[in-house]
């Protein structure tokens, strides 16, 4: 919803290997093999939380060009090894609860400086603030900063974090939900996370100048970092907001929408702030350029599984656990991985959705479709394939109950499909 003019939107500089990846090893995180300076770990079962930790020599991961679609998809559905495997490996489930308690002291902080950074200036936006800030978001994002900043924190000696660190929490958590609130007003969402939005409760006026207000305030905190490489990171995160709606927009409906289209709109929308997060937070602690790397892979990755884990839980959960309608991105003809495995077996998917559900009961018969044509667990197949990715690429750090917090968190996502 903010104002701009797109003389030329280039989406092509900046795909980051949204799909692809390789490994020199035949195996996953079940069993892999890692070579350093001529000695041989072997890694051990992750749900055994036994894993080597090479500092050095970080993976041998292989890192293709997305120039093509073909490179973009190369690696998926062709491994010749096992993803993660929740029924074999899961000991008991994760909380949330849990998994940020090593970081409750940070967020805590957080929590009390996000209200007052929205609503200080202007007191007209308070009230919504609240609402923003109080309708149970998970703070998945900041909580990600904190591990982030604290492993690498320990990776080069620094006792404590920085300034610089809540900082960029802040602006993370900020940004994200400027997002939601115009994500809400562009679908006409009224529920999220079972209250009312913004712009049902306040007017989709409010609602606009509430998020605008906070991409601005974000931006001004951003630039009072005084870090170059942050600055241009998170920035190149709203630019790519803009580019997912509008990406989004203009496929809908369309059965023809590729894989790789659905990949690169994920990152525009999800993938993208994470990966800047995890990225920042280590250029914060002053790691070197191999470590900040590896988080970016870490955050990318954790952010495609996590989208395609909310897509498919769009199917398969009720209205009471979504805490919006089930199948409401398919009933406005946003395709989503399920949906796009699905078309490839189901002709009939492709009538019904290009038809726009015109007929009655039409939206049901389709989601029984997707679930019928083995789309559910051919994205659950997918969500775990980057959820593999995302945890090989915390081998750079030590080990510890940050790292230990950062892999229980791509565990955590995988558990809502289980």
């Amino acid at each position: 919803m903010m104002s701009m003019t797109c003389h030329n939107l280039d989406f092509g500089t900046r795909v980051l290997d949204l799909v692809a990846v390789g490994s020199s090893s035949n195996s996953s995180i079940e069993r892999h093999v890692v070579k350093n300076h001529g000695k041989t770990f072997a890694t051990k079962v992750y749900g055994a939380r036994r894993m080597a930790c090479c500092r050095q020599n970080i993976s041998r991961t292989r890192v293709f060009s997305t120039n093509t679609s073909e490179a973009l998809l190369d690696g998926v559905g062709q491994r010749t090894a096992p993803v993660l495997d929740l029924k074999k490996e899961a000991k008991s489930p994760i909380s949330l609860a849990n998994l940020f308690k090593v970081v409750a002291d940070d967020l805590q902080t957080l929590n009390q400086n996000l209200q007052s950074i929205v609503g200080a200036e202007n007191p007209v936006l308070m009230s919504a603030a609240e609402q923003i800030f109080g309708a149970g978001g998970k703070r998945m994002r900041p909580a990600l900063v904190f591990l982030v900043s604290r492993a690498t924190a320990e990776l080069v000696g620094l006792k404590d974090l920085t300034t610089k660190h809540r900082r960029l929490a802040e602006i993370i958590e900020m940004i994200h939900t400027a997002s939601l609130i115009h994500d809400d007003v562009l679908d006409e969402s009224d529920m999220r996370r079972g209250k009312e939005t913004v712009h049902q409760l306040y007017g989709t006026r409010v609602a606009v100048l509430a998020g605008d207000f906070m991409f601005a305030q974000s931006s001004w905190y951003l630039a009072n970092l005084e870090n170059l490489e942050v600055i241009k990171l998170i920035s190149q995160v709203i630019k790519d907001f803009a580019s997912g709606e509008i990406k989004q927009a203009s496929s809908l409906f369309d059965c023809d929408v590729k894989l790789e289209d659905y990949l690169l709109k994920s990152y525009y929308k999800t993938a993208s702030l994470i990966a800047a997060s995890t990225k920042g937070a280590a250029i914060f602690s002053g790691a070197d350029r191999s470590v900040t790397e590896q988080m970016y892979e870490y955050g990318k990755n954790l952010g495609l599984s996590f989208q395609v884990v909310d897509d498919i839980l769009d199917f398969t959960q009720s209205a009471e656990q979504l805490g919006k309608p089930a199948g409401s991105d398919l009933a406005k003809g946003n395709l989503t991985a399920p949906v796009i495995f699905a078309l490839e077996k189901e002709t009939k998917l492709r009538e019904i959705i290009e038809s726009e559900f015109c007929e009655t009961g039409s939206l049901d018969e389709a989601i029984e479709l997707v679930k019928q044509c083995g789309g559910i667990e051919r994205a659950q197949e997918l969500a775990k394939e980057k959820a593999d990715i995302a945890i090989k690429s915390l081998q750079c750090l030590p080990q510890s109950n940050f790292r230990l917090g950062l892999e229980d968190m791509v565990m955590f996502n995988l558990e809502r499909i289980d």
